[in-house]
């Protein structure tokens, strides 16, 4: 059995007449895939899905934007795994069921990866606050930022919603309350409805607040910094505003499970910002560390291959370890924040390419790290349809077939997604210039 059947919520959840059982992971938030570049053509897939290149929110290098890439293509692809493995669970008086009652493939396949979604997209939309407040420079307006994210996730969110939501309710006025919510982002914070329509979006609610922090606190950094002679100092002022806002989610949850027993299945206590806001700490302290090194401290072979390796390895150990309100249960986000936030470092702060970054930069995987945000999206749905309409081996036996019949509808559903709906909506990016003034198309009819 999953090492960690009872410790998250399900997020692949059916309508009221046809809800999942308890799943042991949650799915990815682009940050999950939503958190995609701000605007990319179709000649240069090798942009991150959460903005990797030269876009306004500061990016990485793009020697290493389609490593980042390959990363979300994995966890996407691991986020449909989990969620066909979760509709296979079975529950019954003696307990929970796998569809393979193997603890070490539970674990892998119940591995998280949301907290990786979570640390790319703070890494990523902080590199140029970080770049700012220690090196000198400008930012754009917060407004230009809040219209390249607004564009980059609600269309398709609204959408699918809407879509969703509709055949669900075939007559009016319907759950309007859920409705109302999944349209505002707040379903995260009411424990009935966090799940339902579109399962795994309640991670959005979770980004669009992380927005809203940072376009507030960035530029209180940078001007806290500007007065500051020293480098150093500059720097370790970054680091320790990352530091408490990896440490104030840590003092909630342990006040939360230790001082008021909280059970862990009330979820807007343990899935709100409050509590899970220290995956996108742990992002932004990333972001501050690579503009302090700089060309600095690269890592050589060894140490390229090795701080990957234990990153992934502790990731697992964790999920192995947690059981329902243990300790690494209690607090397995925080921790596997900072191992995957390690993990990208041992990736990007390299002085040569690894053999083993070969598979990130599959094109295959890159591409599907390119349509991982519609991937993230629809998979559920296309899921849960199938399974309704007998499309899917009946049986838990029937579970690596189903995986397969999922990958083979939910990956073109999410190749068309992202041509018809969020490439066209990426343009709307052209709509702005550089201060965030509407663009003027026809200059030369001014004159």
């Amino acid at each position: 059995m999953s090492t960690r059947t009872a410790r998250t919520p399900p997020s692949s959840r059916t309508p009221p007449s046809s809800r999942t059982p308890p799943s042991s992971r949650t799915p990815p938030s682009s940050g999950t895939p939503e958190s995609s570049q701000s605007s990319r053509t179709p000649q240069r897939p090798s942009r991150s899905a959460s903005g990797a290149g030269s876009g306004p929110e500061g990016a990485p290098a793009r020697s290493k934007a389609l490593e980042i890439q390959g990363f979300r293509g994995l966890a996407a692809l691991s986020t449909v795994i989990f969620h066909v493995w979760q509709q296979y669970y079975r529950y019954d008086a003696d307990g929970s069921h796998p569809p393979l009652d193997n603890p070490y493939i539970g674990s892998l396949i119940s591995l998280e990866v949301i907290d990786l979604f979570f640390v790319m997209s703070a890494y990523l939309l902080t590199l140029s606050y970080a770049r700012a407040a220690i090196d000198g420079g400008s930012l754009r307006p917060a407004g230009v930022f809040l219209f390249r994210r607004a564009i980059r996730i609600v269309p398709l969110y609204f959408i699918a919603v809407l879509v969703v939501w509709s055949s669900r309710n075939s007559t009016l006025p319907g759950n309007w309350l859920d409705l109302l919510e999944h349209l505002t982002f707040t379903h995260v914070f009411d424990r009935e409805q966090i799940f339902y329509t579109l399962g795994p979006v309640w991670s959005l609610s979770l980004e669009i607040a992380f927005y809203l922090a940072l376009v507030a606190l960035g530029p209180l950094a940078v001007r806290a910094c500007r007065p500051l002679r020293r480098r150093a100092t500059r720097v370790a002022v970054c680091a320790g505003g990352c530091l408490v806002l990896f440490v104030l989610p840590l003092i909630w949850i342990a006040v939360a499970r230790y001082v008021f027993d909280v059970p862990h299945t009330n979820w807007p206590v343990y899935f709100g910002p409050q509590a899970r806001f220290g995956g996108f700490a742990a992002g932004m302290g990333l972001a501050v560390l690579m503009v302090a090194l700089g060309e600095r401290g690269r890592l050589r072979t060894r140490w390229a291959v090795a701080l990957p390796a234990l990153a992934v390895a502790g990731a697992y150990s964790v999920s192995l370890d947690s059981k329902p309100e243990n300790f690494t249960f209690t607090f397995y986000h925080p921790l596997t924040s900072l191992l995957w936030a390690l993990m990208l470092f041992g990736t990007i702060h390299t002085a040569q390419r690894m053999r083993w970054h070969g598979l990130l930069r599959a094109r295959w995987l890159t591409y599907t790290g390119l349509v991982s945000y519609s991937l993230f999206i629809w998979h559920e749905p296309v899921m849960l349809q199938l399974h309704a309409s007998g499309l899917l081996p009946a049986g838990q036996s029937g579970f690596p077939l189903a995986v397969l019949v999922v990958l083979l509808v939910a990956v073109p559903t999410a190749v068309l997604s992202y041509w018809v709906i969020e490439y066209p909506s990426s343009l709307l990016g052209r709509l702005k210039d550089r201060s965030g003034k509407p663009r003027d198309f026809y200059p030369e009819l001014a004159r």
